[in-house]
């Protein structure tokens, strides 16, 4: 058994940083706030944005798997990818999955 999980132990390495962005750091991520569709920004990239509860930006969203439409002014706690693309806005997270 021992032989068996060395010999994964290096997939499990190289499907962690696979699933990074060469291009940007990344952590997996627990957060909680409303969600709100994101407008015109500086920084235009993702597709809605997670505030607290005085509308302030915490974190850009996205995701290919859930409708975050769906959740508009809710608040909720997701799970994902985050990332820090390094552009001068927030950090943005992929987000895998949500209550």
């Amino acid at each position: 058994m021992k032989k068996i999980a060395l010999l994964l132990l290096p997939f499990c390495f190289v499907f962690i940083f696979y699933s990074c962005n060469k291009d940007a750091e990344c952590w997996q991520a627990i957060a909680k706030g409303i969600i709100q569709k994101q407008g015109a920004t500086t920084y235009m990239y993702e597709t809605h944005v997670l505030t607290d509860n005085n509308g302030k930006t915490l974190d850009a969203l996205k995701s290919e798997t859930i409708n975050l439409d769906n959740y508009i002014n809710k608040y909720v706690e997701i799970q994902g990818q985050k990332y820090n693309p390094g552009l001068g806005g927030p950090d943005y997270i992929d987000v895998t999955s949500l209550r």
